[in-house]
């Protein structure tokens, strides 16, 4: 991949869950065009890892980490944002799954690769988990802040501890031979 590769991947990893999410719920200006600042942050931030990139087999466990924070800050946020726009409880659990995880679907997939999302790893439950508590924690008239720390650190947990020990959720296996 060159340089404008990696540019526009990095930017649809971090960017496309939150375009996802603004497109469906009709929130205009997609957040993005309303920051550019965004767009210009994560395209540099995924040029910077150009020079790491021969390394990037040591910094796996960093990376993981860094994603696991992705997940649950991005979660939150599609949450609030749902929450601000008055939407139905269901609708800001998925506003908030959408901007956590459609980042690295879309990613995966231009990459070739089987979404994390769709293997048995815990993934999109951890952001369900990380919204519902976030929703929940506003509900019982918790500050707004401290409901987004406790549901992160939470759902942070939740996934660090789902990669130390490989937790995931049981596989569906299709065989022909059943009927």
């Amino acid at each position: 991949m060159d340089w404008i590769g990696v540019f526009i991947l990095g930017c649809i990893t971090a960017l496309g869950g939150g375009s996802v999410r603004d497109v469906l719920l009709n929130h205009h200006p997609i957040t993005w065009v309303a920051n550019p600042v965004y767009l210009m942050i994560t395209g540099c931030a995924a040029l910077l890892t150009i020079p790491i990139a021969r390394c990037m087999r040591h910094l796996r466990k960093l990376f993981l980490f860094l994603d696991a924070i992705g997940l649950v800050v991005f979660t939150v946020i599609g949450c609030k944002i749902a929450i601000t726009m008055g939407l139905p409880t269901i609708i800001v659990i998925v506003a908030g799954v959408i901007t956590g995880c459609v980042g690295g679907v879309l990613r995966d997939i231009l990459c070739n690769d089987i979404p994390l999302l769709l293997r048995s790893e815990l993934y999109a439950t951890v952001s369900v988990v990380t919204g519902s508590l976030y929703l929940l924690a506003t509900h019982i008239n918790i500050s707004v802040e401290i409901a987004a720390i406790f549901a992160m650190l939470v759902g942070l947990t939740l996934r660090l501890l789902a990669i130390k020990f490989k937790l995931g959720m049981p596989k569906f296996v299709y065989n022909e031979d059943y009927h």
